[in-house]
């Protein structure tokens, strides 16, 4: 059996903007379906609360993410520092958002397909800052539906 190591460097990754944030394809481990991604979330940008069948390991590398959290009980929050791992196994809601006033970075552990939703909804062009336009949300509640992603009742739209 030959095996090949590879080192991937951030100047390599496929790039691309999901509403706000940055996301890097850093890679994927080989003989399963995960993927690493690198996620930079400015001020202010996150998820709406939403569900999904694939797990999701979130490691913080910089800044504070806030993660919600909407398992059964009250909704609550947890704030997640450098060097913290948040783990949200499949199908339990969940959203995180930038609540802190500089830049965060995650790297997160998806499956395929959710790498597969990245690809699908990002765009090349850096976007506009300010508060996502009419069409983006349309265009996020479009790849959710086509990706099997369920945004909760109450979640903006």
């Amino acid at each position: 059996m030959s095996a090949t190591i590879t080192l991937f460097t951030p100047a390599q990754a496929e790039t691309v903007w999901v509403v706000r944030d940055r996301i890097r394809f850093m890679g994927e481990v080989p003989g399963t379906d995960l993927a690493i991604v690198e996620v930079e979330v400015p001020p202010g940008s996150g998820t709406p609360p939403h569900r999904h069948a694939s797990p999701e390991v979130f490691r913080v590398l910089t800044g504070e993410m806030t993660f919600g959290l909407f398992e059964p009980g009250p909704p609550r929050e947890v704030s997640a520092g450098a060097g913290a791992v948040v783990t949200v196994p499949p199908n339990v809601p969940h959203n995180y958002r930038n609540a802190g006033s500089v830049t965060a970075t995650m790297l997160v552990v998806v499956d395929r397909s959710m790498a597969a939703f990245f690809r699908d909804l990002g765009r090349q062009e850096v976007p506009a800052g300010g508060p996502p336009a009419e069409a983006e949300i349309a265009a996020v509640l479009a790849a959710c539906a086509r990706h099997g992603i369920t945004l909760l009742p109450g979640a903006p739209r």
